[in-house]
């Protein structure tokens, strides 16, 4: 087609299709949101209202930017994105300005735009993104901005939260490990998809990000559980209480400290102030100190919960054992433990009413172990109490059982 036979546009066609062209753009850009359950959601706004820096990691694509935006909305938060890759070390600690008298004066940092806008604000979300591509040198000057909130010579007001994200290395453009000082400073938070939530996203509808409920009347409470839990476990546990880990990869993630354990303290204390879940609470001390360390933290917060066998010895027919099968495997063992502490026939048959409550209350295979045990600490000029009677099934069936696993065993061996 020659230029001789183009049509002539029309300005005003033009203009009116870029507006429908936004008008579309528009509907499609708006989004609802819904109170819904979401772990990851709910322990990242949980550690951002404990004033606590975050560090997402996921894949590219995974929805961390959308997760942030929709947080900083959520929260009524002004949102400041700073792309860490792109910025120089001096656009973290600050530009060197000389003044008048610079010998007498000193020579003042002069920080950035973005940081002199959230002072201005007194308040915001700083999203600091792309923190695997950013070099050592600007890692080393996030330091203080992470940790001291400090921008050149600039102290951000209390009211700013800082929240990062990353890429793990293999799929991040010329990725960098993250230094151990600055990874040590972040509650680490690894970001999956959830078929759900993007299916119900994507159809206009995202879950809502809210702050955590804190219970008043439990504050001082779960201050005080945080510290006996944390320190108790350190106790039992010293080596834990500082280990760098021995791969540059690991270094760059959550590894126990005496910083970081400060860290699992105060999320332990928000969480319990505000009956967050397990599962929540599992992803924030976990992201805290690390996998090891934080499952053995949630160990002993469960041996925590366990009843007190003395308690337990001291009024059988009203103990109260937990529900969950393992935790009332352990206090069954505890209190037959106690027993053999100090064996004493009035201890034994507490023990045993004790036995028969957990069989009125719960699944009996779980008495097998402990029942054993309790009766091997009988002495001779004890009599069997009539409390064992209703346990002897329990028992007597186990050991059929196992014996009926053994003979099979022998049978399989000796038709090989």
């Amino acid at each position: 087609m020659t230029s001789s036979t183009l049509l002539p546009v029309d300005p005003f066609e033009t203009a009116t299709q870029l507006t429908l062209a936004d008008d579309l753009l528009t509907i499609l850009r708006t989004t609802t949101t819904e109170p819904r359950p979401d772990d990851q959601l709910e322990a990242l706004t949980l550690a951002v209202a404990a004033d606590l820096p975050v560090l997402l990691w996921g894949e590219p694509g995974i929805g961390k930017t959308a997760a942030l935006t929709q947080l900083a909305d959520s929260l009524d938060l002004p949102l400041t994105t700073v792309i860490a890759s792109v910025h120089e070390p001096t656009d973290f600690s600050g530009l060197p300005i000389v003044g008048e008298d610079p010998a007498v004066r000193g020579v003042p940092m002069a920080p950035p735009q973005w940081a002199v806008e959230l002072v201005r604000a007194g308040r915001g979300l700083l999203f600091l993104d792309e923190l695997s591509t950013a070099t050592p040198a600007v890692q080393a000057a996030l330091l203080r901005v992470v940790l001291e909130r400090r921008v050149g010579a600039l102290q951000l007001p209390p009211g700013v939260r800082i929240v990062a994200a990353a890429n793990p290395r293999a799929s991040a453009a010329d990725g960098w490990e993250l230094s151990p000082p600055l990874a040590n400073r972040f509650v680490h938070l690894y970001w999956v998809h959830d078929q759900d939530v993007v299916v119900r996203g994507l159809g206009g509808v995202w879950p809502r990000a809210e702050l955590p409920r804190l219970e008043p009347e439990r504050l001082a409470e779960a201050v005080a559980f945080a510290r006996r839990a944390v320190c108790g476990f350190l106790k039992v546990r010293p080596t834990l209480i500082h280990r760098l880990p021995s791969t540059e990869t690991r270094r760059g993630g959550a590894w126990p400290s005496p910083r970081s354990w400060e860290t699992a303290l105060t999320l332990l204390a928000f969480g319990t102030a505000a009956s967050v879940s397990r599962d929540v609470l599992a992803l924030l001390v976990r992201g805290a100190v690390g996998d090891g360390p934080g499952l053995e933290l949630l160990a002993h917060l469960d041996r925590m919960d366990l009843p007190d066998p003395e308690s337990l010895l001291a009024d059988p027919a009203s103990a109260e054992l937990p529900e969950r099968g393992d935790l009332r495997q352990a206090a069954l063992e505890a209190v037959v433990a106690a027993v053999g502490a100090r064996p004493e026939r009035e201890r034994w048959e507490a023990g045993w009413a004790v036995l028969v409550r957990a069989l009125e209350t719960g699944a009996p295979d779980l008495l097998v172990a402990p029942a054993t045990t309790l009766a091997a600490l009988r002495r001779d000029n004890w009599e069997v109490p009539k409390a064992v009677e209703r346990l002897t099934a329990v028992v007597g069936l186990a050991e059929r059982a196992d014996r009926s696993v053994e003979r099979a065993g022998r049978a399989e061996g000796a038709r090989r």
